[in-house]
């Protein structure tokens, strides 16, 4: 697989990462440890060496799966882990003190069975403490060797600029895909002038864009995707438009809406990362297969033309949502 840098930290990784969250929190039950640790080590294997982890996502257990999985591999690859909330709950409320951020950061290097951790990012930006405050911290963990680079995930333009200042951020984490377009508005041009990559999650709309889900499919009760006004029944069929839409320009190119979903990203920016995130090894061997997908220019505007008319329905993340991650 191609290798991609993160802007300009000198940050080199796999055009493609895995985002490990969905393994252990968000969609439904944790996949069975082995099963888990066959996933991840496959993707390696497809010349996959960016993984996407955070104390979070469990909470806790997240870094012990990546971090057994890949301890074989460990010199060979990129683990990203997050800090930010209070006791790793989301429900509890952002939580950036320095003194979590260093007992975060502690308990994660033994979590993942490391002695360092290549790219840590602020989870969400937490409004009762400084970006400058939290930069200052990274900067000494990066110091100290603890840290190699410096993220953050969801982040506004003015916080990026104002950590950016104390310690370069090297890469954003933001929701991006053909169903969310928000990062092009303003982000972009931003990442663009300071030399910072990003990291789309969600590239596939949390599954939708895939085609797999249709209006009636039934998701299990700690599936986050209950509570997302994009996932109810009234929405996702006025969504299908985009699928089909997405459908019939993949069927044109003899690949999967998802290899085509992933392919756009691609081509958005030579600096952009995705991290799309699966529980089996079948859809992790067709989403790396778009790695090496090339879309024309015609192709691209044909996408563009396509989608871009196509208006979603619903928001992508519930009040209640919006309050637990901080946005």
């Amino acid at each position: 697989m191609q290798k991609r840098k993160l802007g300009t930290s000198g940050l080199e990784v796999s055009a493609l990462g895995l985002g490990c969250m969905g393994l252990s929190f968000g969609y439904g039950p944790a996949t069975e440890k082995s099963a888990a640790i066959k996933l991840i080590r496959r993707a390696v294997e497809l010349g996959v060496n960016f993984f996407d982890s955070a104390e979070a996502y469990g909470p806790y257990v997240n870094e012990e799966l990546v971090g057994e999985a890949l301890a074989p591999f460990r010199n060979d690859v990129v683990i990203a882990t997050k800090f930010g909330f209070k006791n790793a709950m989301t429900a509890q409320g952002t939580d950036s003190r320095p003194e979590n951020i260093r007992a975060h950061t502690e308990a994660a290097l033994k979590r993942l069975g490391t002695d360092h951790i290549d790219l840590l990012y602020q989870h969400r930006v937490d409004p009762a403490v400084p970006v400058e405050e939290v930069a200052g911290t990274v900067k000494d963990l990066i110091t100290e060797g603890k840290v190699r680079y410096f993220g953050m995930s969801e982040a506004s333009e003015q916080s990026i600029r104002k950590a950016h200042g104390v310690q370069p951020v090297a890469a954003l984490q933001s929701e991006y895909s053909l169903w969310w377009r928000e990062p092009e508005k303003e982000i972009f041009a931003t990442l663009e002038e300071l030399g910072i990559g990003f990291v789309p999650f969600s590239p596939l709309g949390r599954g939708f864009l895939t085609g797999a889900i249709q209006a009636d499919t039934k998701f299990s009760e700690d599936d986050v995707r209950n509570q997302v006004p994009r996932f109810s029944e009234e929405n996702r069929k006025a969504n299908q438009r985009l699928v089909d839409a997405l459908a019939n320009i993949a069927k044109h190119k003899g690949v999967t809406n998802a290899q085509v979903a992933i392919a756009w990203l691609l081509a958005q920016k030579p600096w952009i990362v995705p991290i799309p995130g699966t529980t089996r090894i079948s859809r992790l061997e067709e989403n790396t297969g778009a790695a090496g997908l090339v879309l024309t220019a015609q192709e691209l505007g044909e996408i563009e033309s396509a989608l871009g008319a196509l208006e979603v329905a619903g928001e992508r993340y519930s009040q209640q949502m919006l309050r637990m991650v901080g946005k």
